[in-house]
């Protein structure tokens, strides 16, 4: 990888855009694991945001809790460690948002169902 890095540096484009630049050789840029698990971790939150159209019986609310926990921990995280990771921050925002969400469609549609009383109607 550090080959790479140093020819992709040597490119043209790279060399004469001094902000390409710095992104490519950022501690956090594409050639650490900094910037990719953040990049990979948006599939489940973007997977999480498609599932506010499905059914809300069939939202697991274990998974969301699990899912808003990790968004809030890790955003947490991305400021404490080095380099700070901005999108490690904003995947997590993400995803303790959708999280959030899922949770709320699961209390509104329970608080709205009525109780089952036991008593049939004739």
């Amino acid at each position: 990888v550090p080959q790479i890095r140093a020819k992709v540096m040597e490119l043209g484009v790279v060399k004469n855009n001094p902000r390409f630049a710095a992104l490519v050789d950022s501690p956090a840029g594409p050639f650490t694991i900094h910037f990719w698990a953040p990049t990979f971790k948006w599939c489940i939150t973007i997977a999480n945001i498609a599932d506010l159209s499905r059914p809300v019986e069939k939202v697991s609310t274990p998974q969301q809790i699990a899912v808003t926990a990790t968004g809030l921990i890790w955003s947490r995280y991305s400021f404490v460690i080095t380099p700070v990771n901005y999108t490690l921050f904003s995947v997590n925002v993400f995803m303790a948002g959708s999280g959030i969400a899922q949770l709320s469609r699961k209390f509104m549609a329970s608080s709205e169902k009525p109780k089952e009383t036991g008593v049939k109607a004739a």
